[in-house]
């Protein structure tokens, strides 16, 4: 008779992950790949970065840390809001996370129980529906438009029937990259202390932006959930180092889970991650490298036929809407893949209702690879 298996493991893929994966094994094969499926940068992280971990190794200074992280992260992240933001933020309701994954384990768990039901758009993460679903809280998709900026509004939430416990934002937005202005964030924020739902915002592209700056939900208040990480601005992907802001409310219940689920963040990245707060000038010409990236496939792509594209405000994507071209995206990403050797996400993963007509470009890569792709999909479509 078979083991049990538990029903929260059967969740739906990561289909980015998958991707990358077959991208990886043709490359393995021999074969060429131009890698804009992956939310990855293409650049290092910074020399300081590298120098400080170096230096915590030879100092052997790679023991446990306190659940919340190391004192001077804390303090240099509370610097932070209040050069970036202009907001003061107490050290001790920063909590230092293992990414900003395990910060949405962390914030989920401590603010919802099972049967709860938290609101997201569609388009969306689909990290946050799939974690949310493993744990027993009901994800209430949001089908946002193009008219919507593919961003949650009040309008969306008030046609939800039923009760919301939550909200998730994302500005600038996976996959789409548009950004809610600080008169939209400011509704939703108002609209979630009216009703007492719980805000969770998701940070993790501020820094990355292509005109106007990125206004944080702390801007309103301390009533908001807020993630951020070092992987995408900081570009610090492998390093898996996060960090969320937190109410009063939710500080001992994420301590205590952190504690439990994972003792603390890796001790090396967060010597690591102190560096990187210091290096917005290398940090900032990487987004200028993204920002050309952007210009150059905003340009080529409606060439190649990929002319309805999403307004990215920020991260680094670019989400278009293919129906002119297929009603089966995963099937076009594989032909795509097979024949021209550009890897590229399916929509299914970010809008499982509507996403079969539509793809993500990530531009994070160099810009060489940017060039060649859009040559090749020229050729090809």
């Amino acid at each position: 008779m078979p083991l049990k298996v538990a029903s929260r493991g059967r969740v739906p893929p990561f289909i980015v992950m998958d991707v990358m994966r077959a991208a990886n094994a043709r490359a393995a094969a021999g074969e060429d790949v131009l890698h804009l499926e992956i939310g990855q940068p293409g650049t290092p992280a910074p020399r300081a970065v590298l120098d400080a971990a170096k230096r915590a190794l030879e100092e052997d200074r790679i023991g446990y840390t306190d659940a919340a992280g190391i004192p001077p992260l804390r303090q240099r992240l509370a610097r932070h809001y209040r050069e970036a933001y202009g907001v003061e933020v107490d050290p001790g309701r920063i909590m230092v996370t293992t990414g900003s994954s395990g910060g949405f384990l962390l914030g989920f768990l401590a603010a919802f129980d099972i049967g709860d039901r938290v609101a997201l758009a569609a388009p969306g993460y689909p990290a946050y529906r799939n974690i949310l679903t493993a744990l027993g809280v009901e994800p209430v998709l949001l089908p946002s438009e193009a008219e919507h900026r593919f961003q949650p509004t009040p309008e969306l939430l008030d046609g939800v029937e039923g009760p919301l416990h939550g909200l998730i934002v994302a500005s600038p937005s996976n996959p789409t990259g548009t950004m809610l202005d600080r008169a939209a964030l400011g509704a939703l924020v108002d609209y979630c202390g009216d009703r007492n739902i719980r805000l969770i915002s998701d940070e993790i592209y501020h820094g990355i932006c292509y005109g106007a700056r990125a206004v944080s939900a702390l801007e309103f208040g301390d009533r908001a959930l807020v993630i951020n990480s070092f992987s995408k601005y900081y570009s610090m992907t492998g390093w898996r180092l996060g960090w969320m802001v937190m109410p009063e409310d939710l500080l001992r219940p994420v301590e205590c889970l952190g504690q439990n689920l994972f003792i603390s963040a890796p001790t090396l990245s967060q010597f690591a991650g102190l560096a990187a707060l210091d290096c917005q000038a290398a940090l900032d010409g990487y987004v200028a490298a993204y920002a050309r990236n952007r210009e150059l496939l905003l340009g080529e792509l409606p060439q190649a036929g990929f002319d309805r594209l999403a307004p990215a405000d920020g991260a680094f994507y670019l989400y278009a809407e293919i129906t002119h071209l297929t009603n089966d995206s995963e099937a076009f990403c594989r032909r795509m893949l097979a024949e021209t050797g550009v890897a590229a996400a399916p929509g299914v993963d970010f809008d499982p209702q509507r996403g079969n007509r539509t793809l993500r470009f990530s531009f994070a890569g160099p810009e060489a690879e940017m060039a060649e792709a859009a040559r090749r999909l020229k050729a090809w479509l």
